[in-house]
């Protein structure tokens, strides 16, 4: 089985405050001979049966998702997390991203997969007794039964755990009996068991196991939707459903373990699938520009469309770069463990907790970069790019969702801060400590300057040093101005998230080119150091502009002045020409006819 090379053990959000070298981190670039090969079949599978079938799935051919997922399920996609015991192929967490990242080529049968082999399997794969793994995962492995994962309601969706799906237990005390609607439910028409949250006797939200042949499981209409139209979505309505007992999943009121656990594990897989599909446009972005002509010229060979697809091609490589270091973090912790184990499903959701605010990050990295990717490839196409006879129009309507999906965009942002300040508080995570000595820092010596670093792309890794002080800054001033009182001040909770964003995302940029040039040189990475360069000064722009946002809500007069000041000593930088570097990268896509750091 593929594995992440073993490092030590890194704690979850420790970049803020901790220093990585580049050995530590996976890249893509780390990736083996059988992750390849696992690409490669995901790939041919995705262009032999997905491609060439999309219009189909788009109508809602009858029949046509439950055919296609048997195949997929005949070449293992439906069992890439699962222990061979049970069916499945027990492959590492990279080789799951790596298919997440090919069946993203069509966003309705990505979230069909991925309603199937994520949330419509682990669930049971992770928290269900042996009797439960038994009898559904192996069926649900083979897509001989389809799943479903049935969370959201029409007045708690955000807000999960105020459900209103209710559970009693039966007279004779052998079932629960289920009343309640849930929504927006993905393979909801087509499933044969879904996953049900439910509060028992209206308090004690619970998980269940509920077969569609029980009496009383009716799916709803199909939703009429902007994008993924070719996946199942509908109501799933429940009256009086009798569920045996023994199809309570995990403990009677410890349901939200298996939602959040599920979540993390969704949201990993969602910025993987979202990195799949900005490659997928980068690469149809510059073949368009290649072949159209005006003016004369192709229109790749213009400044305007250039800078497009260079700055396409680097949010590409950034988010890219994020996702491989955070599965590698997951894998490094899960390696050597027996997936067949009794122990096993609490060791995996113990590594995607450990990391919960990187899987946050990707997930809201990913879709708004998928976003701007897929805005800026209808653009290229101009006029053709808003028409249904080519794939970017789809596309384009697909990837807007991704930012409701797995918990809103917003909602994430507060997660990503909350996580880290209540690990703090606990003393797992050394973050308002490291801001306190920060500020005190600053009081003292308020000439401090960063360390001059030498070698590679020196600037940029004393720069991402200072964006580090930056994210503390704004972090110490908040906690010590609103205390408890930070969760109301939901405007700068979402800067804090932006800035730790940023952080991420500079750091993982910088340690990857790093690790390559140390592996041939700068010369052979040429590409690889301008976007570098090009996305870690473009996000400390960003991150000086919500800095200043942040502190002038924060502080005012002497204070908000010294804070200003410190804030630019912290960013202090010479700009390169980002047109140039944006221009250079766009060319080599341009030569390459692909996204330039496959």
């Amino acid at each position: 089985m593929p594995t992440a090379s073993t490092k030590a053990f890194i704690k979850g959000g420790s970049f803020l405050i901790e220093e990585r070298s580049p050995e530590e981190i996976f890249t893509p670039e780390d990736i083996t001979d059988q992750h390849r090969l696992i690409r490669q079949t995901a790939r041919e599978f995705v262009e032999q049966e997905i491609l060439p079938r999309v219009h189909e799935i788009e109508e809602k051919k009858p029949g046509l998702l439950r055919e296609l997922l048997k195949k997929a399920a005949d070449v293992g996609l439906c069992g890439t997390d699962v222990p061979q015991k049970y069916g499945g192929l027990e492959l590492d967490k990279i080789s799951s991203i790596i298919v997440s990242e090919e069946m993203a080529r069509d966003g309705s049968w990505a979230a069909t997969l991925g309603a199937q082999a994520g949330i419509g399997i682990l669930p049971i794969a992770f928290f269900g007794t042996e009797g439960q793994k038994v009898r559904y995962v192996p069926k649900l492995v083979t897509a001989e039964w389809v799943g479903a994962y049935c969370l959201s309601e029409a007045t708690s969706a955000s807000d999960a755990l105020n459900c209103k799906a209710k559970a009693v237990v039966s007279a004779e005390g052998k079932h629960y009996i289920l009343n309640g609607t849930k929504h927006w439910i993905t393979n909801g028409g087509i499933a044969d068991v879904y996953i049900i949250f439910a509060k028992v006797d209206g308090e004690k939200f619970t998980a269940f196991i509920v077969e569609r042949a029980f009496p009383g499981v009716s799916p709803g209409a199909e939703e009429h939707k902007m994008g993924i139209r070719g996946s199942s979505t509908t109501p799933v309505n429940l009256e009086n459903v009798p569920v045996p007992v023994e199809n309570v999943l995990g403990e009677i009121g410890k349901g939200h373990q298996i939602a959040f656990n599920i979540l993390n594990m969704g949201r990993l897989k969602l910025g993987a699938g979202c990195v799949g599909g900005c490659r997928f446009l980068v690469a149809e972005a510059v073949k368009w520009a290649k072949e159209r002509e005006a003016f004369g010229h192709r229109i790749a060979d213009f400044g305007l469309i250039k800078e497009k697809l260079g700055e396409m091609a680097i949010r590409t490589y950034a988010i890219e770069s994020m996702s491989y270091r955070t599965t590698g973090m997951i894998e490094n912790l899960l390696e050597g463990i027996d997936q067949g184990a009794p122990t096993a499903a609490r060791q995996i959701l113990e590594a995607l907790q450990q990391y919960a605010v990187e899987c946050s990050i990707l997930k809201v990295a990913g879709t708004e970069t998928l976003h701007f990717v897929t805005d800026e490839t209808v653009q290229i196409y101009g006029g053709y790019g808003f028409s249904s006879d080519y794939p970017v129009e789809r596309a384009f309507r697909d990837q807007r969702v991704n930012r409701i999906f797995e918990g809103t965009n917003e909602i994430n942002r507060l997660l990503i801060t909350d996580m880290l300040m209540k690990r703090s508080r606990k003393g797992e995570l050394g973050l308002i400590a490291a801001a306190e000595r920060l500020l005190d820092e600053i009081l003292s010596l308020p000439t401090v300057e960063g360390s001059e670093a030498e070698g590679p792309l020196a600037e940029e890794a004393a720069l991402v040093g200072g964006v580090k002080k930056v994210a503390l800054l704004v972090a110490g001033s908040a906690a010590q101005k609103y205390m408890q009182a930070l969760a109301d001040e939901q405007e700068v909770i979402g800067i804090l998230s932006n800035l730790v964003m940023e952080v991420y995302a500079m750091e993982s940029v910088l340690l990857r080119t790093l690790k390559k040039i140390g592996r041939s040189s700068a010369t052979d990475c040429a590409t690889e150091c301008d976007a570098a360069r090009s996305y870690i000064y473009d996000a400390a722009d960003r991150m000086e502009l919500g800095a200043r946002r942040a502190l002038a809500r924060i502080a005012e007069g002497d204070t908000l002045r010294a804070q200003l000041a410190v804030l630019r000593r912290f960013l202090r930088r010479t700009p390169p020409d980002s047109i140039e570097l944006k221009r250079r990268v766009a060319n080599r896509a341009i030569e390459l006819q692909r996204y330039p750091f496959a």
